[in-house]
């Protein structure tokens, strides 16, 4: 291949690359500008320029609640599923036994089937065993959905570790027990404080199963966010969408620095 083509190729993929990255972040630009606009309704570009509906978003009742149910929500949804998917990561890397590529398919399955499938057959699901739309229906079903990223974040962690260190700590007299809590679960912390956070972060930002799942008391921001949107015309919203796009960014890119979520997600190679 010639280097002119090679060249034309080069610009043609960055071109499409630009594009791609262009769609994806026009709308949160356009968010963003207009969460300050001054007028009670949503316009782009703003005529005048106000902080007025972050201090209205901050200060709005059900965004408070919602907040406050998300978080609980979402420390135990992580915290369960860190605890389930660390423990199915280490038998699927570790052992060899019957049905278990069958067991990783449907431990993974969440992330190929709809999110409002998911909440609906959750939905349905406490209906006949007599349910209320509680906390414990919304943490279960969150843990499938984030339970995916778990375990594919302690998978790359456990593949990437270096097996000679639990031999060494055996062959000194390790029992397996002190080998797995002085050796190997050190070695693993970034992977499992990956996995956390990841599922921390997409437990708080689900909507679309949470919105079947949840009632009045039991709602989290994106579902109160979406009730306030029904009533409501007003920047609010874009305003409290800026913090959340915010947030969620200082908090992977935090993440990042410390721990490497590319290597932890596999989309990295390991130095």
């Amino acid at each position: 291949m010639s280097r002119s083509r090679q060249r034309a190729l080069h610009v043609a993929g960055t071109l499409v690359v630009l594009a791609i990255l262009g769609f994806v972040v026009l709308p949160a630009l356009v968010v963003t500008i207009a969460a300050f606009n001054d007028k009670a309704i949503l316009a782009f570009p703003p005529q005048a320029w106000s902080w007025r509906w972050f201090a209205k978003a901050l200060a709005y009742p059900d965004f408070h609640s919602g907040f406050g149910n998300g978080l609980i929500v979402t420390g135990w949804a992580s915290s369960i599923a860190l605890l389930v998917g660390g423990a199915f990561a280490f038998a699927l890397d570790r052992y060899a036994f019957a049905y278990k590529r069958t067991i990783e398919a449907i431990l993974l399955s969440s992330l190929i089937v709809p999110h409002f499938t998911i909440g609906l057959g959750f939905l349905i699901l406490a209906a006949q065993i007599g349910l209320a739309r509680g906390f414990a229906v919304v943490v279960v079903c969150h843990v499938v959905l984030v339970l995916p990223f778990v375990l594919k974040s302690v998978y790359v962690s456990l593949r990437n570790l270096d097996r000679r260190l639990e031999l060494a700590a055996a062959g000194l007299g390790a029992s397996p027990s002190r080998v797995l809590i002085t050796v190997t679960l050190p070695l693993l912390l970034p992977g499992l404080a990956g996995g956390w956070l990841l599922a921390a972060i997409l437990s708080f930002n689900e909507f679309t199963a949470s919105l079947f799942v949840t009632a009045q008391r039991t709602q989290t921001l994106p579902v109160a966010m979406y009730n306030y949107v029904r009533e409501y015309a007003d920047p609010s919203l874009a305003a409290l969408s800026v913090i959340y796009i915010a947030a969620t960014a200082t908090l992977l890119i935090v993440a990042n620095a410390y721990l490497g979520l590319g290597k932890l997600l596999n989309v990295e190679p390991r130095r």
